[in-house]
């Protein structure tokens, strides 16, 4: 059976570099309550969503500084069409 103490024990042997990510990605998800009874899938959509929009938000204009710019294109020999 899974305990409070369980969860608290395995928490305890997370490497201090991914504590933020834990409770980000995890723990924050729990915290708002719902008035009714959320699926697994539910579950599985809200955390992909919550994921996606905070991974969007926190990487937004990170490349401001350093855009990307494409480069020339090459010449390439001319073949046959396929049949």
């Amino acid at each position: 059976m899974i305990t409070n103490e369980v969860i608290k024990t395995e928490i305890d042997k997370v490497q201090e570099k991914y504590l933020e990510v834990l409770y980000k990605k995890i723990i924050k998800i729990f915290e708002s309550p719902s008035d009714r009874k959320t699926s697994d899938t539910e579950l599985s959509a809200g955390v992909a969503q919550q994921s996606w929009q905070r991974f969007v938000a926190e990487t937004y204009g990170s490349l401001s500084d350093d855009p990307i710019e494409r480069g020339d294109q090459d010449v390439y020999e001319i073949r046959e069409a396929v049949k």
